[in-house]
Formats: structure tokens, C-alpha cells, sequence
């Protein structure tokens, strides 16, 4: 991993970017030399679990700013709770990023700032803005009051600022053990936003820490740890979602108390996908209770599993680009990402066809023992991209639902004396039916025109239906993954809804055995293809073998989006 990123050197915006209210205030502050006429951004993940979908938002957002206006953007990680945090999702997060397209300028901890922090609040005791609190987390809580009410001093906060710093060194000594004391900023407990009540700075954690082992005791809290490591990087802008809002007012405390470099605090909506749940609190309670098969299940909303699926980078970059930035919350449907899915796969995934639920087909004129061998193409309008040679024998395994015994006007495919075209083959014309004793169809017989080689007709007759097919003799068996959606509502935490385990869809995944033309067979992990008529799959790239991949299904072809979008402009 390179430690640069490749950053363009316009200090304007690309053209397919859209115009928001970040990438507003950004122009005026270059207009007005705010800032010396530099953009840096950041990215803060905390290392205590995967990223999902809604961090990808942010992920654009802030390497797309850095991006656009020739500036800088650094990957930090806020590993201040040594209790959560595994050296396994600081390298996850780093994949991520990179999958996503992006690379960082500069990659930071916020415990490469420990000494730093540790001085700060050194300072802020000295000047009587801090203090060591006695009082428990539920005293503290009691204490705070309500949005209605003021809160009430601690009898501990008027301690000297003497006893207050011996104190806080004795805390770093390890003196004391968890829960006993904190370390207070003193602001006015009557304040009217609760975060302003004297918020805790620091807290005792005696539990090693992922990089700098048990040489800490004591750890900072987020918001005195975020807004410092803003100002030692010298970010420009510090883009937080809708929930900071509030701790804005704080990060300017800090800052203005310390008399350090300033950057500018702005927020912006988070994501909020229709049928998904993106809290990181509940992504654990679908792992933890085995409600999904771990943090990759395809499934799951998180970057790993997406990529699992068989999502491209790509639509995920255009989706976010897509939604734009809001300064409310707001719920974005999924079938806008879906589109954006499609959309990329369309142009880049290759064609192959594959049966998913069979049905046994003897061309009962086709001689026996004979097999030929179909050129066909990846990319049916680009066929300069690729070819493959796929064999055609006398028996063959058709979809099911390609067939009706007794079909209604407008079904097009297969039925008892209606002639239709193999795919690249031959017309076919169902001459008869093979039933089993319960009357359940397990066979067709049909008969070909060898006049019809390629699919075409000599004589000009047209048919309507096309279906895919594949060889029984050559087909390649495959177990195939149909993922839908995890939840059956739009929104699962809508409290209407009671628990949102209750919403989970118990049909979400379906596993069948495909047969699949024999191309694919040495197809490796995370290509994606489409299923000709079914949709598009990925080879999983946990569980496929060396010629036995596995698929799992990343989108159908259905697309309710463009629907919804066609219907829009009529």
C-alpha cells in the first residue's frame, strides 16, 4: 500500500460530482483563503468492528472531497477503547478502503497522540477547566439532569487544580482501578445542550491496548480525542454524520480552550437503507445469535459481506454519488443501489447460462452419441470481448419455469406443440410430455429443425420465446446461493415493528443445485456473471473449490428502479 494517495491537482470538482451543501462552504473557504486555500479530510473509523455500507457514504465522501479539490484525505483509526478493538479490523478497514478505490495521504492512530492528549488535558487541569471526578458513571448520569432541567455541580468539582493534577498522574499510575474516578471537563452544568455538562475527558481502562501494550492506563474519551487529532493532522474540514451535531459545540470548547489550530466541524445525514439495519449494535446481534453465517455473509450489509455478494466497487461509488449529501435524515431505497448494481455488471459481467431449477429435455431426433460444440459470446453486443465454445447434445436440462402444459395466451415459452428457440442452437418444438405417477412433469420430448443451426431460421419464420439451456451430458453441477433481501419491512427499526429480529425474511436464503454450462468450471473466486434470463452471481470466495465454484446471487435482472424512474417521467 502506497502511504499517497493519487489525488488530482484541480482545485475544482469533477464534472460528475454533485454540487452539495460540504462541497458549498469548501468554496467559500477557498474563496476566502480560509485555511491558507488547502482542503484535508479524514476518514476516523474505530477499529472495533466492520465497516457496512453506510461508513462506504462516508468513505466517498470524504476521499472524493480530498479528491476533487486537489486536496488530502488520511485513513485515522480512533482506537481509544482498548476493550474493542482487534488488530483484525484495523486490516479489514484498510482493505476496505482500498476495494472501495481509494488510498489515503497519511495513515494515524489516535494513540499515536496518547502523550499529546495526555499533556492537553495536563493543561486544561492547570487552568481550571478539568477535574478528577469521584462520582460513578450512574452518579454521573443522576447528576446531569434532563433536557428540562439543569443538572447539579459534583461535590468533587471544585477540588484545586494541586489536587486535581495529583490526582489525574495517579490515574496514569494505576492507582485506581475501573469506574473510580474521571477525568471532567468543567463547563456549567446548567448548560442548555447536555454534552456542554461537563463531559468526561478520560476514564480508567486497565486493559492492554492493540499498539501500545499496558504502557496506558487511562484512556481519552472520543470527543476530546477527535477534535485534538483534527487539529495536530491540520484538517480543514471535519465531516461527521447528523449524530455529532450536537458534540460540535464541545469540539469547539476544546480547541478554544487550548488555543491550537481550528478546523471546521461539518455534518451531514448518515445512510439509512430501506430493508437493511445499518446500527452496528444490531449487526452484532445478527452475527453473535447466528441469525447470519458471520460478518461476511452475503447478506449482510457490511463492505465484506457486500463483496462477498459480488457487489462491485463501482456501483457502490455511483450509488453514493447517487444519494448525495442531505443535512436531514432520510430513507434511501434499495432498489436505487440494486439499479446501480445492474448498471455495472450489465457492461462488465460476462454472459454464461445455467439452469437453476431443471427440467429434463431429449430432442428425440437428434442422433444420438452426437455433440456440437456453439461459439458463443461473453458479451452478446460486443463480441470482440471474448468467446467460449459450449456443447449441445441430444439431451438437456431446460428451466423449469421456461415450461407451462398448459400455457396462458401471453406465455411465450415452451408448451405442448409450440416451437421455440435454443439460445445459439437450434429451434426446438415440444412434441410431448413424460409424467410420474403423481402426474408431476419430469420429462419433455422434443424435436429439432437442423435447418435452424445458430438459432436462426432459413426460411424467415419467426418464433417468439428464446431459452437458455444446458447440456445434461456436459452440465456442471453447482450449489447455487438465492439471496434476497434480510428483512421483510422497509424499516426494520421502525418501533411499530416491536423487536427487528421480528422482520427478519425467513427466506432470504435459498441454496440449489445449478447446472451450469462447463466454461465455468475453473471460474475463480469473485468473478461475477450473469445467468442469462436469471440475474448475476459471483463466485463465492469463501466456500468454491478449484472446479467446484460456488454461486451466489447478487442481483435478479428485475429492475423496480427503472420502473419507478420510467414512470417518473411519463
Amino acid at each position: 500500500m502506497s502511504d499517497k494517495a493519487t489525488i488530482s491537482d484541480s482545485k475544482t470538482p469533477e464534472s460528475g460530482s454533485r454540487k452539495n451543501f460540504i462541497r458549498e462552504a469548501i468554496d467559500a473557504d477557498l474563496e476566502s483563503g480560509r485555511f491558507e486555500g488547502r482542503v484535508q479530510t479524514r476518514f476516523p473509523p474505530e477499529p472495533n468492528g466492520y465497516l457496512h455500507i453506510g461508513h462506504a457514504k462516508s468513505i466517498c465522501l470524504n476521499f472524493g472531497i480530498a479528491r476533487d479539490y486537489g486536496g488530502r484525505c488520511n485513513l485515522r483509526f480512533d482506537d481509544t477503547n482498548p476493550l474493542t478493538e482487534e488488530v483484525e479490523y484495523v486490516d479489514s478497514i484498510k482493505e476496505d478502503v482500498c476495494w472501495l478505490g481509494f488510498e489515503w495521504d497519511e495513515q494515524h492512530f489516535a494513540s499515536d497522540y496518547f502523550e499529546q492528549l495526555f499533556e492537553y488535558a495536563v493543561q486544561l487541569i492547570r487552568m481550571g477547566k478539568a477535574y478528577v471526578d469521584d462520582l460513578t458513571a450512574e452518579e454521573i448520569r443522576e447528576y446531569r439532569g434532563t433536557l428540562t432541567e439543569p443538572g447539579k455541580n459534583s461535590p468533587y468539582r471544585d477540588r484545586s487544580a494541586e489536587e486535581n493534577l495529583d490526582l489525574f498522574m495517579r490515574m496514569k499510575n494505576g492507582e485506581f482501578e475501573d469506574g473510580t474516578h474521571v477525568l471532567r471537563a468543567k463547563i456549567d452544568m446548567a448548560h442548555p445542550n447536555l454534552v456542554m455538562r461537563d463531559p468526561t475527558l478520560y476514564r480508567i481502562r486497565k486493559a492492554p491496548h492493540h499498539r501500545t501494550g499496558d504502557k496506558w492506563v487511562i484512556y481519552p474519551m472520543y470527543d476530546f480525542t477527535h477534535c485534538i487529532s483534527d487539529s495536530l493532522e491540520r484538517v480543514t474540514h471535519s465531516l461527521c454524520t447528523l449524530e455529532f451535531e450536537i458534540n460540535r459545540e464541545l469540539y469547539d470548547w476544546v480547541l478554544d480552550q487550548l488555543d491550537v489550530y481550528h478546523p471546521q466541524q461539518i455534518e451531514f445525514a448518515r445512510l439509512n437503507l430501506s430493508y437493511t439495519v445499518l446500527s452496528k449494535r444490531r449487526l452484532i446481534q445478527l452475527v453473535r445469535e447466528n441469525h447470519v453465517d458471520g460478518w461476511d455473509d452475503p447478506r449482510m450489509p457490511t463492505m465484506v459481506g457486500l463483496r462477498r455478494r459480488g457487489i462491485p466497487p463501482e456501483a457502490i461509488r455511483d450509488f453514493c454519488d447517487r444519494i448525495g449529501v442531505a443535512k436531514a435524515d432520510n430513507l434511501v431505497d434499495i432498489a436505487l443501489l440494486e439499479h446501480c448494481v445492474r448498471e455495472e455488471l450489465n457492461r462488465t459481467a460476462p454472459r454464461i447460462m445455467g439452469v437453476l431449477n431443471p427440467i429434463k429435455a431429449t430432442i428425440e431426433n437428434y442422433p444420438e452419441g452426437q455433440v456440437e460444440w456453439f461459439e458463443m459470446p461473453y458479451y452478446p453486443d460486443e463480441p470482440e470481448k471474448g468467446t467460449r465454445q459450449v456443447p449441445f447434445s441430444r439431451t438437456l436440462y431446460l428451466e423449469r419455469e421456461d415450461f407451462r402444459e398448459e400455457a396462458p395466451k401471453k406465455f411465450f415459452r415452451l408448451a405442448p406443440g409450440r416451437e421455440v428457440r435454443l439460445r445459439y442452437a437450434y429451434y426446438v418444438t415440444c412434441t410431448d410430455v413424460i409424467k410420474d405417477a403423481e402426474g408431476n412433469v419430469t420429462e419433455l420430448i422434443l424435436r429439432y429443425d437442423p435447418e435452424t443451426k445458430g438459432g436462426w431460421s432459413q426460411d424467415g419464420r419467426k418464433v417468439k420465446g428464446t431459452l437458455h439451456w444446458v447440456s445434461s451430458e456436459h452440465a456442471l453441477p453447482c450449489e447455487t446461493r438465492l439471496y434476497d433481501r434480510l428483512f421483510t419491512v422497509e424499516n426494520p427499526m421502525d418501533k411499530k415493528h416491536g423487536d427487528f429480529k421480528s422482520t427478519i425474511n425467513p427466506d432470504s436464503l435459498e441454496v440449489v443445485t445449478g447446472y451450469m454450462e462447463p466454461s465455468v468450471a475453473d471460474a475463480e473466486p469473485g468473478m461475477r456473471v450473469q445467468f442469462e434470463r436469471l440475474g448475476y452471481f459471483c463466485v463465492d470466495s469463501r466456500d468454491s473449490r478449484p472446479g467446484q465454484p460456488v454461486f451466489n446471487r447478487t442481483v435478479t435482472l428485475r429492475d423496480s428502479w427503472a420502473r419507478i424512474e420510467r414512470s417518473q417521467k411519463k
